[in-house]
């Protein structure tokens, strides 16, 4: 049994992704585990790049996006400083928010979902989650929670691209469920039950 885990948390914005994120590692750190928690786009270079483009600060295409998730996540893996290799390698347990599920789902809406996997494909083979947790909210719901929590809306936050981003999800799901961990759990209910629902899966492994 593996002493540490790599887990990445998946699914369309206002799901509750940074908060399961907290929740599972507060648990984890109680019952003595070292815990690593991190997100895409990265704090990094490229990352502050994704964060502008988001923000509206810089425009860019949507090919050229998915290009610099390709880069800044390999910089998330192999970053020298504050890798998920190297933490991993120093026995914490690491847990992201958004690995490249992410990109299959939002890229995958705007360009030929093969590409961006391929694209993807050396942090594949460097590293898969031992488990992606998608949490599944409606497209309506996810809008109410960014309405009432955001003063501006982020590049890809509409309904009509949250709505083909959940469908993208499913999809990449069913295309890779043969060789990635994914564990679905609905996003409508209470955190806690949520949480509950995730550690449940979790102690499975």
């Amino acid at each position: 049994m593996k002493n540490n885990l790599f887990i990445a948390f998946e699914g369309i914005d206002g799901c509750g992704k940074s908060t399961q994120v907290k929740l599972l590692s507060d648990h984890l750190k109680k019952v003595g585990y070292r815990v690593y928690d991190t997100c895409e786009p990265t704090g990094g270079p490229v990352g502050s790049v994704i964060r502008n483009i988001f923000n509206h600060r810089i425009e860019a295409d949507h090919r050229t996006i998915a290009g610099l998730f390709v880069a800044d996540r390999l910089d998330h893996l192999l970053n020298k400083t504050n890798g998920i290799l190297k933490k991993l390698e120093e026995g914490y347990t690491v847990i992201t928010d958004r690995y490249y599920f992410s990109s299959y789902a939002y890229h995958g809406t705007h360009m030929p979902m093969d590409w961006v996997i391929e694209s993807n494909s050396l942090s594949a083979g460097l590293l898969r989650p031992d488990l992606n947790i998608y949490i599944d909210i409606s497209p309506e719901i996810s809008m109410q929670r960014l309405n009432a929590g955001r003063s501006s809306m982020e590049l890809y936050e509409t309904m009509e691209n949250l709505t083909n981003v959940r469908s993208k999800y499913f999809e990449a799901i069913e295309k890779l469920k043969h060789l990635e961990k994914i564990f679905i759990t609905p996003g409508d209910r209470s955190p806690e039950l949520i949480a509950e629902n995730i550690r449940n899966e979790i102690s499975r492994i």
